[in-house]
């Protein structure tokens, strides 16, 4: 939010608040913003006091609107900063870093607006889960003008341009997001493929977007949408699909939501030997027996040390301890997060596979294997 001319002239004044002038109080602004001129910051310290979006060093954006789609799911538009690129594909997500009670804390979601169709804003819808710090924050309790930081649109999970003459959409939950993105694009540019679209939900009142999803499919006879309600029908049984969508093994199909079902839908197109017509988006890691188990983890530069169990990550285990370690997706893609394990071994929560000294590791996805240092 930019600052009134009081603000300013406060901020101008106050490095010179102690000096006495009997001509007027003006010079005092002059002296301040001499004072300001002379002490070891850069540009855009500067900058940042009139618009704390207006910043090289890092992306931000603030806040603008706070959309209810569901009882647990909102939209949150961002009005992104300097240097935010607006030209990222349909189905990709925006790392988003936000300030609760003094800390900082990282999440990545999936873009549900339309590339350059609005340059000055962006949007991420959010379902709030009980094991979801940020998310359950930026549904129920951020507030519009909040300040946030941005990473760059990332990911492979996104549409063509042109898209395939037919596709098929399967989602469940909150793995309709970068789907939405990738519809309301097509719409966006005027174009119309066959699209099959299966979704999953408790009950019509769970489903986000659902009168959006209605309209479009009224309006779009090449749209087809398959809800699966599942308090009333149960889940969706794909071993049935050959009479769901007949053609389903000539569609490329982009794929997300929980891992139990893309799990068994990964399977089914293997199976097929149409593995190569499968687009796969995972929202989070699944931490299974693939971990490690556990174990001290020491950070020599800090001197601080602290035990974990083989489900905590690297990256969790020193904030813990109040070490501030880079990230950013928190999900082992951006490499943000990578640093050389200096002594031990360490595990990685997606493959299993094991690491030791001298490796360069994710530690956001990392977790101990015995025990082991980090130098930072």
């Amino acid at each position: 939010m930019t600052l009134s001319l009081r603000g300013i002239t406060r901020w101008s004044v106050k490095p010179a608040k102690n000096i006495e002038t009997a001509i007027t109080p003006a010079v005092n602004v002059l002296r301040g913003l001499a004072a300001r001129a002379t002490t070891p910051l850069l540009p855009d310290d500067y900058l940042k006091f009139l618009n704390p979006l207006w910043t090289a060093r890092e992306l931000r954006g603030e806040i603008v609107e706070v959309l209810r789609e569901t009882a647990d799911s909102a939209t949150v538009t961002i009005k992104p900063g300097w240097g935010f690129s607006a030209d990222y594909r349909p189905g990709q997500y925006v790392g988003i870093g936000l300030r609760v009670d003094g800390r900082w804390h990282w999440r990545s979601y999936s873009l549900t607006s339309v590339p350059l169709e609005d340059s000055k804003h962006i949007t991420i819808t959010v379902k709030a889960t009980p094991e979801g710090f940020l998310s359950s924050h930026l549904v129920n309790g951020v507030e519009p003008g909040t300040i946030v930081r941005l990473a760059t649109p990332k990911g492979d999970f996104a549409l063509p341009d042109p898209p395939p003459q037919k596709i098929m959409f399967i989602s469940a939950g909150s793995g309709i997001t970068p789907l939405m993105a990738m519809l309301r694009s097509l719409t966006a540019r005027g174009q119309s493929p066959d699209i099959v679209h299966l979704h999953s939900a408790p009950s019509a009142d769970h489903v986000i977007f659902h009168d959006e999803l209605r309209a479009l499919e009224k309006r779009h006879p090449s749209y087809r949408l398959h809800l699966q309600l599942t308090e009333t029908s149960g889940r969706l049984d794909f071993e049935l699909l050959d009479d769901l969508v007949a053609d389903w093994k000539q569609r490329p199909t982009w794929a997300c939501g929980p891992t139990p079902m893309l799990d068994t839908v990964e399977k089914l197109w293997n199976d097929a030997e149409r593995g190569e017509n499968l687009h796969i988006e995972r929202f989070t890691i699944d931490r299974t027996d693939k971990g490690g188990e556990g174990g001290t983890v020491s950070f020599a530069i800090s001197d601080k040390s602290i035990e974990i169990d083989g489900a905590t990550s690297l990256l969790e285990a020193g904030e813990k301890v109040g070490i501030q370690m880079p990230f950013g997706c928190r999900m082992g893609i951006c490499q943000t997060c990578v640093l050389p394990l200096e002594a031990g071994h360490v595990r990685d929560f997606r493959s299993g596979r094991e690491h030791g000294a001298g490796d360069r590791i994710n530690t956001c996805v990392s977790t101990a294997s015995g025990d082991c240092t980090l130098k930072i």
